[in-house]
């Protein structure tokens, strides 16, 4: 079974910038809904931001890139996605890995940060008893996101650029068997996009995937291509089947 394909036709120069580098933009404030939480290593920075109204069943928790090159909450790209996801009336939840911000703990390959998404999960999970889980990831976030998905049991996966090819194991991961979507620049240069659409392509059941041309790593001056993106995927599995407009 082939991955069903959608190319975003707009056009922009691609920068480049060390792997999840220039993370954060300084016109980023940090939230006044900010929330320290019990985690596994320590407390965990939480910051749970709700959609205007019509609120759908849903709360999504979005996972930010690689900590150690400078990656938080705060990136770019994860606040454009959970502000995507919001437009769509989803509540979303962010936070900071172990030993990012405000977070206790060290970094941990990837494995601690499974469990810190776990505990922001449950912890999501119990301010919208009501709601649906979804779990959203860039890079290195991607890979925490898909590495809980057998855990957590989500009701829909979002990965954005995730990281084929580079320090972690994809070959291992019980993958998701809800819907999930999968956005990929076409020029990424610090994900392989051929590694990505390569993996996608032995799989039993592939996720949808977007290309986008012309993009990279860090969806530089294509930031709203990725917002729309993200709500033209997502809008089909929407618990109100993609009824509201946005």
């Amino acid at each position: 079974m082939r991955a069903a394909t959608r190319h975003n036709q707009q056009t922009a120069a691609a920068g480049a910038a060390p792997y999840d580098a220039a993370m954060t933009t300084s016109a980023i404030a940090k939230p006044s809904n900010a929330h320290l939480i019990d985690g596994p290593a320590g407390a965990l920075e939480v910051a749970l931001d709700h959609a205007p109204a019509p609120v759908q069943p849903v709360v999504a928790v979005v996972s930010h890139p690689l900590p150690t090159e400078g990656g938080t909450m705060h990136n770019k790209v994860v606040t454009m996605t959970a502000r995507a996801l919001r437009e769509l009336g989803i509540d979303t939840v962010r936070f900071n890995f172990r030993g990012t911000g405000a977070s206790g703990g060290t970094f941990d390959e990837g494995i601690g940060e499974t469990d810190d998404l776990s505990a922001v999960a449950q912890w999501a999970r119990a301010q919208r008893p009501d709601a649906q889980l979804w779990l959203a990831g860039f890079s290195f976030g991607a890979y925490v996101t898909l590495r809980a998905t057998e855990q957590l049991q989500p009701a829909f996966v979002l990965a954005i650029a995730p990281p084929v090819g580079r320090s972690w194991d994809f070959s291992t991961l019980v993958l998701p068997t809800c819907p999930w979507l999968v956005i990929q620049g076409e020029a990424d240069e610090i994900v392989s996009p051929h590694a990505v659409f390569e993996w996608i392509g032995t799989l039993q059941t592939p996720p949808e995937l977007v290309r986008m041309p012309d993009t990279s790593h860090f969806f530089h001056r294509k930031l709203m291509d990725l917002r729309g993106a993200i709500k033209h995927g997502v809008r089909p599995f929407l618990p109100d089947a993609g009824r509201r407009h946005a």
